[in-house]
């Protein structure tokens, strides 16, 4: 029943969504050079890797430098990118993972395979389900961004603090993967992201 409501979600919003993404897709190729999306491994249900598509909000070659970005200091993101990333609308192109079955419209967060290797056998749970646009995790570390940039030691407050405890909210959905706990989580983000 899940994936009745992702294909339906995701193909609405796509269609609603087409004037902005158009507009998006004016401004990012206007504010800098490179494509207008940028798409990047990640690992999805039961291991298996695929594709993520987001809207490019770094320089081109900026994932060399580190993959993760760090705030409002990070000299990497575009003009642009800023201000799609505080709005999360760089993450809208990922409806069309949804439509193609990578991913669902709720569910835990994809991670790059360089973190995946480090989980525990019990966070590779968080495996056992498709990853999605947005669970607990992302609503509660909404500015994530912001806390790394505090950190003298980004990558290392991201793997020792924020990614256990991301996993905790993960497994909180995991637990109780119900149609009303998936409508509830899309209803606390879209509060969220508008607050």
């Amino acid at each position: 029943m899940q994936r009745f409501f992702d294909v339906i979600i995701s193909f609405i919003g796509l269609i609603i969504l087409l004037p902005i993404f158009f507009f998006i897709a004016i401004w990012i190729k206007c504010d800098s050079k490179g494509p207008i999306f940028y798409k990047q491994m990640r690992v999805g249900k039961n291991g298996v890797d695929f594709y993520l598509y987001k809207f490019r909000s770094m320089r081109v070659g900026a994932d060399k430098k580190g993959l993760i970005t760090v705030g409002g200091r990070d000299p990497r993101i575009t003009y642009s990118g800023y201000f799609i990333r505080k709005y999360k609308i760089d993450e809208l192109p990922q409806l069309l993972n949804v439509l193609k079955g990578d991913m669902s419209i709720v569910g835990p967060r994809p991670e790059v395979r360089k973190y995946v290797d480090l989980y525990t056998d019990e966070q590779r749970l968080v495996l056992s389900i498709k990853p999605g646009i947005t669970d607990y995790a992302s609503i509660e570390y909404i500015d994530e961004n912001e806390i790394l940039g505090k950190s003298s030691d980004p990558e290392k407050t991201y793997i020792e603090d924020i990614m256990p405890e991301k996993i905790k909210y993960n497994m909180k959905y995991i637990n109780n993967k119900t149609l009303f706990e998936y409508f509830k989580i899309i209803f606390l983000t879209g509060l969220k992201i508008f607050r």
